[in-house]
């Protein structure tokens, strides 16, 4: 059985303005923030559905235990580099070619972790993208582009000690529905009418696919059925892509999560255990919902830059220092946020310098995102396999300490860290900017002070000790990745909290409820040229001060912050995730001896809550 041709897949989805970290920092506003809703009650109608408390579907069982790492298809097949399709868009998906980069796995990174092996887009379609489909309205290999099937491909992956994994877009695709006549495997009197809505609405984020009613009992046995069928081909990955809400589609006929559930169900009942990751760019307002029935989640548009390079920095890889910190505390064992491709290793084609390769690995070992590349594995240069397999890099993303996040403001120069199950810290320098700049990590914005060792990770160097901070000089898009381990003490600090008495507020600015805030409340509403003051606030001399701020934030939300009668500096606060999550950033004031205030000062954009300063006793 043929559909009609699918040229709506991965590759033709529209290409929306990218949105570079550079340009977006001085924005005051992003999409949607431009409501005069009070942020508690933005806060009540979000809680629900953003809940991280939820059990990850796998934890318990291994599955996911920690972030996969292999190869995936799409990138080579997405491109226009030379050579690369020569038979025209996305034929570079073949048998022979999937084949090749199994044993290249094998012989080069499979012992630094990397074991997946999963084919993308296009698998049952011919070279004119037209879909074929067995007598059940499953999909079927195209036998041009896999002369010997599914299954012999998985055995030959295995062979070599790796993980095979498929893909899916989520729905009745279109052309599996036939008449409404098609039955169901192992589902007498069930037809493919039967598990559709009668008026055929469509679904997924190219609208391929027609919505799968789960009120009928057929709906899962046809979800059975495909995952009996890979389980039976030995798969032991599925990517499930289109997934809504999400996906730039929004309203009911794209919400995938009844999909994403018996996809879950599905495969359990295969007793066959697979991997189940969803794409691409996911509502983080259902991050419970697919922390409950899947294993990983895209957070982003597709990485690739569908032109005559694999990716480029400008095209999407710069994006995810924006977008990422908002999904930092969804991820966990069983369930990772998934950054997409890490194409580093061909050098020219990936289409990137060595200093933006470098810092595309940093960003993604850092959040622990699956280690999945899409570079032809048979041409990796030198440097590029020197950055796959760093063995103290991927430690970082393997490990169990909790994803990092920005401890400074959004900008051209950013420190990530997070604290380790050691006592030590993982931080990150990044120069977003176009040219060479300075970037500091104060050991004050990671809760200590004084003295400790520093370790070059990327350059495998014990750097000495550091007292208060360390600065490195970056080149234009350029990072540097280390452990630091304190060996001076906690920093001493006086807490201020928003909701104080002793504080004034102007303009919208009020108090508000906040479980996640110290104290149980926080400063809010803070938009339309509405302040914050903190009143009072006392050190005993002259100085430069690292002030932890704590805040809630839905996204990243910019605001003016300035000390006694100062100019004030514009910062960008990444997003918390949801309005019922708290989280910190690390600012600097200048303060005098004696009595200060400190202002949070919205101007005419919208601004985050405000939950408490910590202010160091000494500068």
């Amino acid at each position: 059985m043929r559909s009609s041709p699918y040229r709506v897949l991965r590759g033709a989805i529209p290409r929306f303005p990218r949105r570079t970290v550079r340009a977006t920092l001085v924005l005051a506003v992003t999409a949607g923030l431009a409501t005069a809703v009070p942020a508690a009650a933005t806060q009540a109608a979000t809680a629900s559905s953003t809940s991280t408390t939820a059990t990850s579907a796998d934890a318990a069982s291994g599955l996911a235990a920690k972030p996969y790492m292999g190869w995936s298809s799409w990138s080579m097949q997405s491109s226009q580099y030379p050579g690369l399709n020569p038979d025209g868009n996305y034929s570079y998906l073949t048998e022979a070619n999937v084949l090749k980069q199994t044993d290249a796995l094998a012989s080069k990174l499979k012992k630094y972790g990397y074991d997946y092996v999963n084919i993308d887009a296009g698998w049952w379609m011919d070279r004119n993208w037209t879909s074929e489909f067995d007598q059940y309205g499953r999909q079927t290999p195209d036998p041009v582009r896999f002369p010997h099937g599914m299954k012999s491909v998985a055995d030959h992956i295995h062979s070599k000690g790796l993980k095979a994994g498929i893909y899916l877009p989520v729905g009745l695709e279109k052309g599996a529905y036939g008449d409404g006549k098609t039955s169901i495997w192992n589902a007498p009197g069930c037809t493919t009418a039967d598990i559709v809505y009668p008026d055929l609405r469509t679904t997924n984020g190219w609208d391929s696919a027609y919505k799968l009613d789960f009120d009928n009992p057929c709906a899962q046995k046809y979800i059975d059925s495909q995952a009996q069928m890979f389980a039976d081909w030995g798969y032991d990955f599925l990517k499930l892509d289109g997934v809504g809400p999400g996906s730039f589609k929004s309203g009911d006929n794209y919400n995938n999560v009844a999909d994403v559930a018996a996809w879950h169900k599905a495969i359990a009942a295969t007793g066959r255990p697979i991997h189940l990751e969803l794409s691409w760019s996911l509502d983080i307002g259902h991050a419970a919902d697919w922390k409950k029935y899947s294993n990983g989640w895209r957070i982003e548009t597709d990485v690739e830059c569908y032109c005559n390079t694999l990716v480029t920095w400008e095209n999407s890889v710069n994006d995810r220092w924006n977008d990422a910190p908002a999904w930092s505390h969804k991820a966990g064992p069983g369930g990772w946020n998934d950054l997409d491709a890490l194409d580093v290793g061909n050098g020219a084609m990936d289409g990137l310098t060595d200093a933006e390769r470098q810092s595309y690995m940093t960003l993604w070992a850092i959040n622990k995102s699956p280690l999945y590349t899409g570079d032809d594995l048979t041409q990796l240069d030198s440097y590029g396999l020197s950055l796959l397999t760093n063995e103290e890099v991927i430690a970082v993303d393997q490990n169990t300490s909790p994803v990092a996040r920005p401890v400074t403001p959004m900008g051209d120069e950013q420190v990530w860290g997070t604290r380790n199950s050691d006592g030590s810290y993982t931080v990150a320098l990044f120069n977003l900017g176009d040219s060479a700049a300075s970037v500091t990590a104060d050991w004050a914005s990671f809760g200590f002070t004084g003295a400790a060792s520093v370790r070059d990770l990327w350059r495998h160097q014990n750097l000495g000790t550091y007292k208060n901070k360390i600065t490195a000089t970056l080149p234009a898009h350029g990072s540097r990745l280390f452990t630091v381990k304190p060996a001076g003490a906690p920093l001493a600090t006086t807490g201020y909290e928003a909701e104080s008495a002793n504080n004034t507020l102007t303009g919208n600015a009020s108090v508000a409820a906040c479980d996640a805030c110290s104290g149980g409340k926080k400063a809010g509403n803070l938009y339309l040229d509405s302040k914050l003051q903190f009143n009072d606030v006392k050190v005993q001399k002259d100085g430069i001060y690292t002030i932890k701020v704590a805040y809630v934030s839905g996204d990243p939300r910019s605001v003016t912050v300035y000390s006694n009668s100062g100019n004030g500096t514009r910062l960008k606060f990444p997003s918390t995730g949801d309005w019922s999550t708290a989280d910190t950033v690390s600012i600097q004031l200048a303060l005098k001896a004696g009595s200060n205030t400190i202002t949070f000062d919205s101007g005419w954009d919208y601004s985050p809550d405000i939950d408490r300063i910590d202010v160091p006793k000494s500068a």
